[in-house]
This record gives C-alpha cells, structure tokens and sequence, in this order.
C-alpha cells in the first residue's frame, strides 16, 4: 500500500464517496427545499438533475483523480502543469477549509439536539398547546445564543472529524464509513415506517408523490438542478481525492452509479420521514431551513414515542453529518499529504485546528455576538454569508471548471479511457461527452448566474 493510502474493497470507496455525499443537504436541506418547491414537481426535477448535471460531472472528478493519483491541486498539475488550472485545484482546497469551519457548526446543531432529545426537552412544547412553534423557535435561538454552548459542539464535531481521518484511508474513512452508513440507513428505515403510520400522513404522500405541474416555474427548476449538484459534494474535489485512492481494476462506472443512487435514496426517504410527519400535524411544509430544528421538535413532542425517535432522528442527523466532513477534511489533509509531504495525522490536526478557529465566527452568529448576526452591508449572519460565499458560489465554480477542464482541456477521449478501465464496456459513453462537454457546464452556469443575480 503507497504511503498516502488506498480502499481496500469496492464496496469501502462506494460507502465512503456515499457517505462524503450524504449528509445535512440530504436530509436537512433537501426537505424544506422541496417543501417550498411544490414537492412532488420539484422531486421529478431533481431527479432528472442528478442524471444530467450530478452524475456526469461525480464520474468526472473520479476518473480525474485515479488517472492522476493525486489531491486536486496535484492532478490538475499533472496534466496541465503550466497555465492558470491548479488554481482551481487551490480553490477546492481552500473551499474545503471554508465548508468545514461553519459546516461543522451546523453539524455540532444536531449533537446538541439530540442530547435535548435524550433528555426529553421536547416534552415541553406539547404544555404550549398552540404555541408550541413558536416555543420551539425561542427555545433554538436561545441554544444559538449560547456562546460556549456552541463552541463546545464545533470542538467535540471536529475532533470526532479530525480523530477519523487522522486514522487514514482504509484505517480510519473506510472503517469507519462502513459502520455510519449502514447505522445511517438502518435509522432511516425505522424513522420512515414510523412517519408513515402517522394518521394524516397520506396528504404528505400526496404533496410528495403527486406532482402538480402548474408549479414548476424556473426558479423551482433552478433550485432543483441547485440541489442535485450539491448533494453530491460536487464542485471542492472531494470526488477527485476519494477517486485517487481507487485501484486501477476498479469499475468506475458502476462505483459512481451506485455513488448517486445511495445519495438520492437516501435524499428521498428523507422526504418519507418529514412530509407525512408534517401533514400529520398540520403544519407548513414550506417552513424553510428552519423545518428540520423549529419545527420537528413539536412534532416529536405530541406523537406517540416521540422522545425515543426525536433522539434517532437527531442521531441519523449527526452520523450524515458526521460522515459529510470526514470527507471535506480530507481534501485540504491529501494536499498537504502529497503537495507539501506532511505525516497524515500532523495534517489532520493542524488542518482541523485551523478549521476550529475560523470555526468560531460562524459559531457565534447565531444571536451570542450583535454585529456577526447581521454583518452591516449584507444585512445576513455570518454563517449564512459564508455558506452563500463558499457553499454555493465556490463550488459552482469549482464544479464549472472542472467539467471544462475535463471535457476539453484533458479531453473527453482521454477522460473515456480511465473510465472504462476496470469496466468491460461504458454504454453511456457518448452521453457522458454531450453532457461533460455541453450539458453540464451549461446548466451550472445557469445555478452560478442564479446566485449572482
């Protein structure tokens, strides 16, 4: 085994590239996008998206990174040693820095909610009777405000991050993978049947699976194609990396296929757990990213067994979480491993120290520090400012240039022959040109000029 590290089976790189893709945007973010997209019209549209944008551009960045064996910086130095494209490997890197330290955040929300739930803190909404929402609202913006509260859960996620990658490859992201996503999917599982014998979760069925077509409207389409590009952590590399630990024998087609069908599914039954736990209770399912933290809470407080599935709910929170920045942090941690020579576990901790300080900004925006809730010229929290910038501007970015650089500076001929090797034959191959060459970068421009404007 090389000193920077390999899979050790096919089904270890599928489990952890599913893992990088699923996290708080599958299960957090796709609903309450979804809910203030019309539901079911907006599914077909993000279904249709994986397909067109997601996929072809995941399948690049694979082949990209196992041609090359490198971080993003190294690959793309690798066939284009001379010019202007590293710095879009430098951008995934600097991208992967910048998710992790407010992304962690988010994540530490889910630890903290689940330690409410266990503690049945829940129970208290149910005495507000109507007021309930409104109870569950104060009581989030009262944990946000907490200032060590919240720098506390940043410190424990990202130790959790760092101890696993500092663990290595095979040793630490695939050992580990292979225990949090069949924990994550079993969760899930149990979550859905429950939602679904709720009485009333048939108008949920119905705004999920029954498309009304007088809905679509372009920016549901553009929020559609949004989603399905960042669900599957597209655009920083991370695909680039995980895909230089794959064996040349491996089948590249079929590991990304599976990729996106693990990200998608697990997307969906999301929308199996919210929707017909909303409808039950007659609330609104275009409440907003506040969906999953305001509302949920008095959802589990008035069902049967409320407490017990709040805190699973919750649990399946923090292991998508957990296993989303696993995979950011090994990004900036491959390209200090390869580019400057660092020991794994040196670039772990000092990359995960640094995330951890720029971590706190982000960390005390929600209502402990005035100014960083509401920075004065952009009249937005610092957190949310930094998503805008990082999650959503950078890696469309990102995810554009590569599907360039891939479609014609590396070429699509050369990009089709790491491809299929390790597969007896790509059938979608000529797809896969029209879409990393003309599709692709179209439609992510579109998403780019959609955030700008």
């Amino acid at each position: 085994m090389s000193k920077r590290g390999n899979w050790n089976s096919r089904i270890g790189f599928i489990l952890a590239a599913s893992g990088s893709a699923v996290g708080l945007g599958n299960i957090w973010r796709f609903p309450y996008t979804a809910g203030k997209n019309g539901g079911a019209a907006f599914l077909l549209i993000y279904l249709a998206a994986i397909l067109v944008i997601a996929l072809p551009v995941l399948l690049a960045e694979a082949a990209l990174g196992r041609a090359t064996g490198r971080n993003p910086v190294g690959a793309f130095k690798a066939i284009a040693p001379r010019g202007l494209w590293k710095g879009v490997g430098y951008l995934g890197v600097a991208t992967g820095f910048m998710i992790l330290s407010y992304y962690a955040v988010i994540a530490g929300w889910t630890l903290g909610y689940f330690v409410k739930a266990v503690r049945g803190e829940f129970s208290r909404l149910a005495a507000a009777g109507t007021d309930a929402a409104t109870a569950s609202r104060q009581a989030f913006e009262s944990f946000g405000a907490s200032p060590w509260l919240q720098i506390s859960l940043l410190v424990v996620f990202l130790g959790l991050t760092v101890f696993v990658v500092s663990r290595g490859v095979s040793g630490g992201i695939e050992r580990w993978s292979k225990l949090l996503m069949p924990m994550l999917l079993g969760l899930l599982f149990l979550l859905m049947i429950r939602s679904l014998t709720l009485d009333g979760a048939a108008r949920g069925l119905e705004f999920y699976l029954k498309p009304d077509f007088s809905a679509i409207r372009p920016s549901v389409i553009i929020a559609a194609m949004g989603q399905a590009f960042f669900s599957l952590s597209l655009g920083m590399g991370t695909m680039i990396t995980y895909g230089s630990y794959v064996e040349k024998g491996e089948n590249l087609p079929a590991s990304a296929g599976w990729i996106a069908f693990c990200d998608t599914l697990i997307a969906v039954m999301a929308g199996f757990i919210i929707f017909p736990a909303v409808f039950s209770q007659g609330m609104n399912p275009a409440e907003g990213p506040g969906l999953v933290f305001n509302i949920l809470p008095v959802i589990f407080a008035k069902i049967p067994l409320g407490q017990l599935f709040g805190a699973l709910f919750f649990l399946l929170l923090a292991i998508a979480a957990l296993t989303s920045t696993i995979s950011v942090l090994e990004v900036p941690v491959a390209y200090f491993i390869d580019e400057r020579s660092w020991p794994r576990r040196k670039a772990a901790w000092i990359v995960g120290g640094i995330c951890l300080v720029m971590g706190v900004p982000a960390a005390l925006s929600q209502g402990s520090v005035g100014f960083l809730s509401e920075l004065p010229l952009v009249k937005m929290d610092f957190l949310s400012l930094w998503d805008l910038i990082w999650g959503n501007l950078s890696l469309s970015i990102g995810a554009l240039f590569i599907a360039l650089f891939v479609g014609w500076v590396w070429k699509s001929g050369n990009a089709l022959l790491e491809i299929t090797r390790g597969s007896e034959r790509f059938r979608l191959a000529f797809f896969w040109v029209i879409a990393i060459r003309y599709v692709a970068p179209a439609l992510i421009l579109v998403i780019l000029l959609s955030k700008i404007l």
